[in-house]
């Protein structure tokens, strides 16, 4: 079971969500809130799985409550999914540096809330190729993060591989191909990276791949 909790200051907004989410047998919403401060509270109360969190909101806006959650050790398996009207504006992006899993438009499809649901609760990226280029474009500008030398240094180059094609968008069976290498062995040289790099998730790994400048625009 799958475990939800809501956060948005609009409770029809919550209620639709809801509706749809409930109805689904592997889905449960456990909680919700209508801003940043309780859900941390609840995320805390509760431990979802996937914590759905409207960008901007009063009190404690979305990226205030991600930074909360992804700083919270006791909060580890929650993955924050970002929720906006306006795609990737700049309060997604400095979610997204934060600890957020990826993010969803709000007039997204039913059918694609539910799949976006269960992929972040395994774990994976809600980044898709335009989001990562989107990316790339704010990092090009801006100098390497202190430290991303020494800690790239701790990379394998197949490590270093994996992450560069992930940070394309590509899932773990395209990793895989790509690499001539098993799903499996793409998995494992993912999830090494993100222990390497302390990162929270794979999100946060593109976002860290991009800031080093592990990944350029011209690898890209």
């Amino acid at each position: 079971m799958i475990r939800v909790l809501l956060v948005d200051d609009q409770p029809l907004i919550r209620s639709g969500f809801r509706a749809l989410l409930d109805i689904e047998d592997d889905i449960e919403v456990v909680a919700e809130a209508a801003d940043g401060g309780q859900a941390v509270a609840l995320a805390r109360e509760h431990l979802p799985d996937i914590a759905l969190i409207d960008i901007q909101m009063p009190v404690v806006d979305g990226v205030e409550a991600t930074r909360r959650i992804a700083a919270d050790p006791t909060l580890a398996g929650v993955h924050v999914v970002i929720l906006t009207n306006y795609g990737l504006d700049e309060y997604v992006f400095h979610a997204l540096r934060a600890g957020a899993a990826g993010f969803l438009v709000k007039d997204i499809q039913p059918e694609d809330l539910l799949h976006a649901v269960r992929v972040a609760a395994r774990g994976d990226a809600l980044l898709a190729p335009s989001i990562t280029r989107r990316l790339i474009n704010r990092y090009v500008s801006q100098p390497l993060r202190t430290g991303s030398d020494a800690e790239l240094e701790e990379l394998t180059n197949r490590e270093r591989e994996a992450v560069a094609l992930l940070a394309r968008g590509l899932s773990n069976d395209q990793i895989a191909d790509t690499m001539v290498i098993s799903p499996m062995t793409a998995k494992t040289h993912i999830n090494r990276a993100m222990t390497k790099l302390h990162a929270r998730d794979r999100a946060q790994l593109v976002v860290l791949a991009y800031e080093s400048g592990l990944v350029t625009p011209r690898t890209s």
